[in-house]
């Protein structure tokens, strides 16, 4: 039976930060995940490490203060995934008065402290490039948060852990657990059990189930299950910037955000029971859809929504009445049983993971050197000679796919084209600019096991490719032997 220090039950981004951070401090560290990494909750945000300007308005600045200090670690640990975003924020008639915008915007940066991010400002009248888009009669401000492949980043703590020597097993699920003397015996899928020194359930949505029904144990806090839903429509406005502004009809902040050639809206705060209910409905849609129309002069209805998803956010109960006030931070408890540790995580956002991570093995009692707020992620160690190395990768790779691979690897990308000097090298072509010998590095470093794992999770490619093209990419996967991630589902660094 193997024997680990910690075990980490969830891969997403709490999971696997948690993991990163625990294996960077010399602990043995096996994460289990019954899905893909991020293959819920993490990669169905809104895509933003920000430090949320409405949760001003509930007073949590602590919260917003930790978000902001996280936001200038993940610009500098991560610069391939996460980049500045500048967002308008349009003020309508009879709206909020503007010197509290304007308050709350200064008080904002403050928070921020002294940062690489352009401060907030008034729009000036003369700037169109701003409000062409708008229907008219908006006072405007803008200030900057950043923009972050989120699946991406829970994937990469899971890689940086896997690097550092945990061992992350995807597709494996945690049947149950008990406490024997100092220590857990744990029953997972596959037929494999394992001792723990420790447990930390990162479950989200489903981190009661674990904690009820897998660990046996209660729990003093509970769990809100909010879910937020995001519309996928023709691009709104030119230019990369984004837009917040409140839905007329409940006052609740919306997000408009550029996605490619295409705009993201989002998100919605519906309260759900199950785990499962991960799916859009018509009246949110709709909802979304007249958020858009009471600020854009271009009109969008739910025909034109090109894509759409949803995902469920596990909250941590604060007793608030309503889904859109319930509390965004997180919430960490130890279980008071005696014997072995178990912590279990309700709550969090992306912004905040890495600092999640830290409190975790501080309640934890875990020491050892913190190495987080300095260590890049995986390929985030952008220089000027990875700047060269692109230039050269210019001659032959077509623009849009060295963009696009440049921004998901960072300084990884030598490592997937590693001897490739034409489109030729790199294998057969599957569609969208995806090619073999992309894929056959996400098979063997990054715990993608299936197609889809691939297009929505390690790329976003999944919109540009045609079904036929994803049955030939799942096709080719299933006729690779042996499995790239060896005998079992696991893979350890």
């Amino acid at each position: 039976m193997d024997s680990f220090d910690l075990l980490i039950v969830g891969g997403g981004i709490n999971g696997a930060a948690i993991a990163r951070d625990a294996a960077g401090r010399g602990l043995t560290v096996l994460l289990v995940e019954k899905d893909d990494l991020a293959a819920h909750t993490s990669s169905a945000s809104s895509k933003l490490i920000h430090g949320g300007l409405r949760y001003l308005e509930r007073y949590e600045f602590k919260l917003v203060r930790e978000s902001l200090h996280e936001r200038a670690i993940m610009l500098a640990t991560a610069p391939h995934i996460v980049r500045p975003l500048m967002f308008v924020l349009p003020d309508p008639p009879g709206g909020r008065p503007w010197w509290v915008i304007r308050a709350g915007l200064l008080l904002y940066d403050l928070l921020a402290g002294r940062g690489e991010l352009p401060r907030s400002r008034g729009v000036k009248r003369c700037d169109s490039a701003v409000r062409d888009p708008l229907k008219p009669g908006f006072r405007l401000a803008t200030y900057w948060d950043a923009w972050v492949d989120d699946a991406r980043l829970a994937v990469l703590n899971a890689v940086d852990a896997a690097e550092r020597g945990a061992e992350i097993a995807t597709r494996t699920e945690l049947l149950a657990a008990r406490r024997e003397g100092e220590g857990w015996t744990a029953d997972l899928s596959g037929g494999r059990s394992i001792s723990a020194g420790m447990i930390v359930n990162a479950a989200g949505p489903w981190v009661a189930e674990v904690l009820g029904g897998r660990l046996g144990s209660e729990s003093r806090s509970t769990a809100r299950l909010v879910k937020g839903s995001h519309i996928l429509v023709p691009r709104l406005w030119d230019g990369d910037h984004a837009y917040i502004f409140q839905h007329e009809a409940d006052g609740r902040v919306v997000f408009a955000l550029p996605y490619g050639e295409r705009s993201l809206i989002g998100t919605t705060d519906v309260p759900v029971t199950r785990p499962e209910d991960a799916a859009i409905a018509p009246e949110e849609i709709a909802y979304l859809c007249d958020a858009a129309n009471a600020y854009f002069t271009k009109q969008i209805a739910p025909a034109d929504v090109i894509w759409s998803y949803s995902g469920i956010r596990s909250l941590y109960d604060d007793g608030a009445a309503e889904a859109k006030d319930v509390t965004r931070d997180y919430h960490l408890e130890l279980d008071p049983g005696p014997g072995a540790k178990l912590l279990s995580v309700f709550g969090g956002k992306l912004t905040t993971a890495r600092a999640l991570a830290l409190e975790a093995l501080d309640r934890l009692g875990v020491g050892g050197l913190r190495f987080t707020a300095t260590s890049t992620l995986p390929g985030g160690n952008v220089s000027a000679a990875f700047n060269a190395y692109r230039a050269e990768l210019s001659a032959w790779l077509p623009p849009p796919l060295l963009d696009r691979m440049s921004r998901a690897y960072g300084t990884r990308l030598e490592r997937v084209l590693e001897g490739a000097a034409s489109l030729t090298d790199l294998g057969r072509h599957f569609g969208a600019g995806l090619y073999e010998r992309e894929v056959r590095y996400l098979l063997a470093t990054e715990f993608a096991r299936a197609a889809d794992d691939i297009i929505w999770r390690r790329t976003k490619l999944g919109l540009e490719m045609s079904k036929q093209e994803v049955k030939a990419l799942q096709g080719w996967i299933d006729r690779q032997a042996p499995s790239p991630h060896g005998e079992r589902d696991g893979v350890r660094g």
